[in-house]
């Protein structure tokens, strides 16, 4: 929603206040009739029928023009011509309005509501149509303002714009030549030119284009002191002098349009209270304020596109045409009581005619002074690829089965790297958080600590029961057996240790009787259960970290995945992917702008700003408020709104408009930088 619907909604609702005043001021029912009526014959049943069945029209009509009746504010032309066509109001010769009949008064207002409520929602696309003509033509500026920023974009530009110059110039000597060849034969020269062959008349118009050419050279001889770089130069200067003059007198007629036309400002009771007052019956000033508008509407439309004026004459030209319009004499002069037919006239003819001439004016001169097209700007390029499409098809035709493969392979690479570095990973992991068995890290098996643990301590049992140093020789006790038991579980081999140690002395004979080979043995199989404890040591911190080691897997998968969808966001939603930020830069130029607009400009004695200035604020507000509308969030951005309008209110003073500029600025500064 842009500040214009705001504004239309809020008239609408004027419009509404001052009819519950009028219909509270209205005369009584006819049904009671007094000693001095009762001469009068009663109104006949038929055309009681018809007043009532007119009342009934006009109010379906006026239901539909009311911002209140539907969620969008502003008609659409063709559905607002329907409805005053619909309407069917009637001329002015035959409107005889009679103060003592109930239902011609009802009629009679509701008809100037009607057209009020039309001409409210002109004046809502009038203004649409000023915002959409006069903001893009800023874009236009700053492109001149670059090529004359800089000697490259100002030879680029003449580069761009060769062809264009040369075709015109071609065009001139064609027409010179062609001119002067029906001169030849105007003047009896065409009778022999005829006997000629046709090589003779072309050699005879060739040299007409050569003299065309010499005598244009002669002619353009101050320019030739000029480079091209330079003329052309020149040539975007004027065109951006023209598109700034366009653009002021755009944002003139749109500020002159907000402070002048329907300013109906009511109080709660309804009353007018407007600046240019001068009549004391209220009723009839609104409908004199609602003629004004229409005037001025139709006016600005007429005017606004003749951008050889200045803005003062423009002004003034629009006032004047105002003030001796006809049809507002007439109104000031003999009452408004039978114009609402010919202001639903001047409507019509407003959206049938003014409104789309002004449109096509508007592109006309944007067209001709700014930018040059797509096709001026990008034709060598265009060319290029006109010009290598058919190698470009050749290559693709003759590398179709390579191309089709590549492309499968990377269909294939791509599901590939999706299922096992994202899917499976992302299996594991919950599978680590469910405790899964299989899911669980490990560098060896649950058992193989318990069996060669178990071997080794029969081992030594063994060794021990074989190797007794009881002095009898008596064998070892089940207790004794424990006890070895028990030591080898806390890794303790002392009798193989001493039996290591006794047949070291004879190691010859402890080798024949196999006692040293079986020591041997078993401390290899006791380093292999140091080394399996060791091992399930590490064990256990891998188990403990499991849930790390598993998120740490799904990193590289996630971080391809992001960068991947970041850059598809970027590449090929780029509008919207740099949306947001290309916004809030351009709220922040926007805040530079309106700051420049309040500060250069040139307040008038009650400290309100022109109607120039206040058409530019306007252009830069209305970008501002839309930015805003995708940049805030929504509490934000309605605090947001109550800044923009008491930025747009030009009562308050200049000085009041920078400062909340400035609040803008440290308010909303998380939001916009």
């Amino acid at each position: 929603m842009s500040f214009v619907q705001d504004h239309v909604r809020r008239i609408d609702a004027q419009l509404d206040r001052l009819q519950l005043s009028s219909y509270h001021s209205a005369p009584a029912s006819p049904v009671f009739r007094t000693a001095s009526d009762e001469h009068r014959p009663l109104p006949d049943q038929s055309e009681q029928a018809q007043t009532l069945s007119r009342i009934t029209e006009l109010q379906k009509v006026i239901k539909s023009l009311s911002t209140a009746s539907s969620s969008q504010s502003l008609l659409r032309t063709p559905q607002l011509q329907w409805l005053l066509e619909q309407a069917k109001l009637s001329p002015p010769s035959s409107i005889s309005i009679d103060d003592d009949s109930t239902g011609d008064f009802y009629a009679h207002s509701l008809e100037w509501l009607l057209v009020s409520k039309a001409a409210t929602q002109t004046y809502g696309l009038i203004l649409n149509t000023l915002l959409e003509q006069t903001i893009p033509l800023s874009n236009d500026i700053w492109y001149w303002d670059e090529v004359l920023g800089s000697y490259a974009y100002s030879g680029l530009y003449t580069f761009q714009t060769s062809p264009l110059r040369f075709w015109v110039w071609s065009q001139d000597i064609y027409g010179d030549a062609k001119t002067r060849l029906d001169s030849l034969r105007s003047r009896g020269e065409g009778e022999r030119s005829r006997n000629r062959s046709l090589a003779d008349r072309w050699r005879q118009f060739y040299g007409l284009v050569k003299d065309s050419i010499r005598d244009r050279s002669i002619a353009d001889i101050q320019l030739k002191a000029m480079s091209p770089i330079t003329r052309c130069r020149a040539e975007a200067r004027s065109k951006q002098k023209q598109l700034k003059r366009l653009r002021e007198l755009s944002a003139c007629g749109l500020g002159m349009l907000m402070d002048e036309a329907l300013t109906l400002d009511t109080d709660d009771e309804g009353s007018v209270s407007s600046r240019d007052r001068s009549d004391t019956n209220e009723k009839a000033e609104w409908k004199s304020i609602v003629a004004k508008s229409v005037a001025l509407m139709e006016t600005v439309l007429r005017s606004v596109t003749t951008h050889e004026t200045g803005i003062s004459e423009f002004e003034e030209a629009v006032f004047v045409s105002i003030d001796e319009d006809p049809e507002i004499i007439h109104t000031e002069t003999e009452g408004p009581s039978s114009r609402p037919a010919v202001l639903a006239g001047k409507l019509r003819e407003i959206l049938a005619v003014h409104l789309p001439g002004h449109v096509a004016a508007s592109n006309e001169l944007a067209r001709q002074y700014g930018k040059p097209s797509i096709i001026t700007r990008y034709w060598l390029p265009g060319i290029v690829l006109l010009l290598s499409s058919g190698t470009l098809l050749r290559i693709f035709f003759n590398r179709q089965a390579e191309i089709v493969a590549w492309i499968r392979d990377l269909g294939v690479t791509t599901g590939d790297f999706w299922y096992n570095w994202v899917v499976e990973p992302i299996k594991k992991v919950i599978g680590t958080i469910r405790h899964d068995k299989d899911s669980e890290i490990a560098i060896m098996s649950k058992e193989s600590l318990q069996g060669d643990r178990a071997s080794l301590e029969r081992m030594v049992v063994d060794f021990a029961v074989d190797n007794s140093s009881k002095p009898n020789g008596a064998p070892l006790s089940e207790v004794e057996i424990e006890q070895v038991r028990a030591k080898v579980r806390e890794g303790d081999l002392t009798p193989v240790l001493k039996a290591y140690e006794r047949d070291l002395r004879k190691p010859f004979m402890g080798t024949i009787r196999g006692d040293l080979v079986r020591a041997l043995l078993i401390q290899v199989q006791k380093t292999k259960v140091d080394v399996e404890v060791a091992v399930g040591g590490i064990d256990a911190l891998l188990k403990s970290q499991e849930l790390v080691f598993g998120f740490v897997g799904l990193t590289p998968g996630l971080l391809v995945c992001f960068g991947m969808f970041r850059w598809l966001s970027t590449a090929l939603g780029g509008r919207s992917g740099k949306g947001k930020g290309q916004r809030k830069g351009r709220m922040v130029r926007v805040l530079r702008n309106i700051d420049r607009i309040l500060t250069a400009s040139t307040p008038s004695n009650n400290g309100m700003l022109s109607y120039k200035d206040h058409g530019l604020l306007l252009c830069e507000v209305h970008v501002l408020r839309q930015n805003g509308q995708q940049v805030l969030p929504g509490e934000i951005n309605r605090e947001f709104l109550e800044e923009i309008n008491d930025l747009v209110d030009i009562r308050t003073g200049v000085e009041r408009q920078l400062k909340v500029v400035e609040r803008i600025r440290w308010a909303y500064t998380k939001w916009l930088y």
